[in-house]
């Protein structure tokens, strides 16, 4: 089985930069497919608001409003640990994680 980097994947993707592996079939047949991608921690992720979730949000228009592409719901759900995206709005008055992407520290006296 053969492992490379996955270039397949824009920088914006959850995918991106997941390892791709190759599976040889008896009959010579070769399957690419992507490794498996680890939910990182949230000690992995600054904190830069909360949302309250209120009657009829939905996720994809959070991730609208806070980080400007509706596509960019599972930063939500990484950074509040969540494998059930729906889950995250089901209950009124839940308070959402906004972050930065994984990794990015926040930069000090950034606000004001």
């Amino acid at each position: 089985m053969n492992t490379t980097r996955s270039l397949l994947f824009p920088p914006t993707s959850r995918y991106h930069n997941i390892e791709t592996a190759t599976l040889e079939m008896a009959d010579g047949k070769e399957i690419v497919y992507l490794k498996r991608r680890f939910v990182p921690g949230p000690d992995r992720f600054t904190l830069i608001q909360e949302h309250e979730v209120v009657q009829g949000d939905r996720l994809d228009n959070i991730t609208a409003r806070y980080l400007n592409d509706p596509l960019q719901f599972w930063r939500i759900c990484d950074a509040n640990t969540a494998m059930n995206p729906p889950e995250l709005t089901a209950e009124i008055g839940r308070r959402l994680r906004i972050t930065l992407p994984e990794g990015i520290p926040e930069i000090p006296n950034a606000a004001g």
